[in-house]
């Protein structure tokens, strides 16, 4: 027989184990990745939005719907396909198209995403005297050479005659490198995949890099998503797949792995709406399109990962609006 001051002494210490038990559950809980959605309304004008999600299908904008940062940069001054990514100086770096005619792109970080630095032109086709446009930059790390890549879409008139029909617009996908976003290299051509191209968006994943790319050929009408992959983010790069997308033309894509899945998401631009699909293995594509909710006016841009702290920060600041 135990002594009541036992049982008393026991039972308190399983209460303080199960108590521990759940706090280190909900620490786990907490470390958990929430999602970030930078995107532009309307013809970007106004600048920077954000939207999160915890769960990668439904979105809520911060800030009350109104933008972190109006652009300044470029003749138009516009701030379309924000594309966000944390280096590994701490920085969230960003650049946009400035513009739907001019030949450079913007730059501006950020340590919270709320207060930016001084916004900069990047003037990446200047020396292309017909370079007609600059359209959705990204960039990306390249950890291995230790320097970003920046890429884009432009057009330059009977550069690639092949694929001209019509009168088509004939983009390529362009990139410079940098380590400082102060100096750059020369600019050069990233992709050949025998068709007009838009939109590309790269990921790491499964030991190669996977570029998401729009096929923009207009007659006959493709408009829709593929991938290439490269073992280096310079490449060279694969033949393009065929479409993962559907019969509705998608454009805009952004993908970010969450648990096991890959999620990719895209603007169905002609149906005013957007679009998901998700694998687990980057070759079968399940359309979870009809779970997917988002702010109204949604326009592309880029989906990333940031820890809870980053989100609590940007909540902060919304209720001080």
């Amino acid at each position: 027989m135990y002594s009541k001051s036992v049982l008393i002494f026991c039972t308190l210490c399983l209460i303080a184990v199960m108590h521990a038990g759940c706090l280190a559950a909900s620490d786990t809980t907490a470390q958990k990745p929430v999602y970030l959605f930078s995107y532009f309304v309307d013809n970007g004008q106004d600048g920077l939005h954000l939207a999160y999600s915890l769960d990668g299908l439904e979105w809520k904008a911060l800030n009350q719907g109104k933008s972190y940062l109006k652009p300044a940069v470029g003749k138009d001054k516009l701030m379309r396909d924000p594309c966000i990514l944390r280096g590994p100086d701490g920085l969230f770096h960003m650049v946009w198209t400035v513009s739907w005619k001019e030949k450079g792109i913007g730059y501006a970080n950020s340590k919270d995403l709320i207060t930016w630095s001084e916004q900069q032109y990047i003037p990446v086709m200047e020396h292309e005297p017909t370079a007609q446009n600059c359209w959705a930059p990204e960039l990306i790390y390249d950890p291995q050479a230790k320097q970003y890549l920046i890429f884009w879409a432009t057009t330059i008139p009977g550069r690639f005659p092949e694929t001209e029909k019509g009168g088509d617009n004939n983009h390529r996908i362009y990139y410079v490198t940098t380590r400082d976003f102060k100096t750059y290299s020369e600019t050069r051509l990233l992709i050949e995949p025998g068709f007009n191209i838009i939109d590309s968006t790269i990921i790491q994943a499964r030991g190669k890099w996977v570029m998401f790319l729009k096929n923009e050929t207009r007659n006959p009408a493709e408009k829709n998503i593929r991938i290439s992959t490269a073992d280096r983010p310079e490449g060279p790069w694969s033949p393009a797949s065929d479409a993962i997308t559907g019969k509705y033309w998608a454009e805009g894509p952004t993908a970010v792995q969450i648990g096991q899945w890959w999620y990719l998401y895209f603007d169905k631009y002609t149906e005013h709406k957007y679009g998901a699909l998700r694998s687990k293995d980057l070759k079968d594509w399940e359309d979870i399109s009809s779970q997917l909710r988002y702010p109204r006016g949604l326009r592309h841009g880029t989906v990333f990962a940031v820890e809870p702290e980053i989100l609590k920060t940007l909540l902060a600041h919304e209720n001080t609006q």
